[in-house]
């Protein structure tokens, strides 16, 4: 369907202008609708969810929800992840089609099947290799892990991901993200030379044949642009000031810090740390900052004192780009019976993906 509404004119609108049009429509579309909002979206869009956590979390809450229409206010790929889960009858839709995610833009299908292919060349990849990929990747990665009997893994769930991986075979290719993959790795008693990295930018991903047979786990080479933002020595620092702090930090920040947390855990696994803690203890936090100034700010009744890990700015930008003004537009056109911005991934596609969805909701 084509827009009733053009967004320019949202544009025009002040945020208290959206959040009046936004309680309106809500209110207009009832239980035919569900928006869900992902820990890191910002404040003036979180306010308005119906369902609040991981992208995994949501899209399942929406799948089994009454709602004809799935609002996900979050990036491209947890959309693509509610549309492959919900049912026939249930329409995914991303406020700005552009909140994309760096990360999962570091591996593509055409990249993965070169690797793959040049695997082959060295090793037998079909009889040795697992792809994993986590579930911040496009849908047709999810596919190949699907196609090649592989796996999703969440943050949450990596090791117990990993272990049915290598119950399978001995080697897991494990993308996009490196640190999620090493720390998980690391933590499960992997040496660290048995973790290489891939290149994807270089011919057989910069490795030598020798490499790539000893590997354990072959790494991509992908980050967070966001979790790059925390260093070890950032640590430290707060340390020499406040002995007495703890250290949370999510597994896509790099080894270095990680090692020096005292706690490694996912978003939810963040959340609920911080709010079991003791009462009048002090946290350094690696994640992204909306979750962080959220926690700290329902933690301090409790003379809980939460701060955020990196000294200058670290949120993310994409997730960042889902405004009040383009929720409102979207809801205003679904009242109007506009669909504007759905988010459908072909059907042979969402089949192969959901075969490494379903794998993981197995294995976890």
């Amino acid at each position: 369907m084509t827009a009733a509404l053009p967004l320019h004119d949202y544009a025009l609108l002040d945020d208290d202008a959206c959040d009046a049009r936004i309680v309106a429509t809500k209110a207009k579309l009832g239980n035919r609708c569900i928006i869900l909002g992902h820990h890191y979206q910002r404040n003036e869009v979180f306010k308005h969810a119906d369902v609040f956590g991981d992208s995994l979390k949501l899209s399942r809450e929406a799948a089994k929800s009454a709602a004809q229409y799935i609002v996900f206010c979050g990036v491209h790929f947890m959309a693509e992840v509610a549309d492959i889960l919900s049912r026939p009858d249930q329409i995914a839709i991303l406020p700005d089609m552009a909140a994309g995610c760096s990360m999962a833009d570091m591996a593509n299908n055409v990249k993965v099947q070169q690797c793959w292919d040049e695997l082959a060349s060295i090793i037998d990849v079909n009889n040795s290799v697992t792809p994993v990929t986590y579930i911040n990747s496009a849908a047709d990665l999810k596919a190949f892990c699907g196609r090649h009997d592989g796996i999703v893994c969440t943050s949450s769930n990596a090791e117990k991901i990993l272990n049915w991986s290598f119950a399978k075979r001995e080697k897991v290719l494990f993308f996009p993200d490196q640190h999620l993959g090493r720390n998980t790795g690391y933590r499960m008693g992997i040496p660290l030379a048995q973790m290489v990295t891939w290149d994807f930018n270089k011919p057989q991903g910069g490795l030598s044949a020798q490499q790539i047979r000893d590997a354990k786990i072959i790494l991509w080479k992908g980050h967070c642009s966001v979790h790059q933002a925390f260093k070890p020595e950032q640590i430290d620092s707060f340390r020499e000031r406040y002995p007495e702090t703890i250290v949370i930090s999510h597994p896509e920040a790099c080894f270095e810090v990680c090692q020096k947390s005292d706690y490694i855990g996912s978003t939810e696994m963040i959340l609920k740390i911080v709010r079991e803690a003791a009462p009048n203890t002090r946290w350094l936090v690696a994640t992204e900052l909306n979750l962080v100034n959220r926690l700290a700010e329902e933690c301090r009744p409790q003379g809980k004192q939460v701060h955020f890990m990196a000294p200058t700015l670290s949120m993310c930008s994409t997730m960042f780009r889902t405004d009040p003004q383009h929720l409102a537009w979207v809801l205003d056109n679904l009242v109007s019976g506009h669909v504007v911005n759905q988010v459908s991934v072909p059907h042979d596609q969402a089949m192969l993906a959901r075969i490494a969805l379903d794998n993981m909701l197995k294995a976890s």
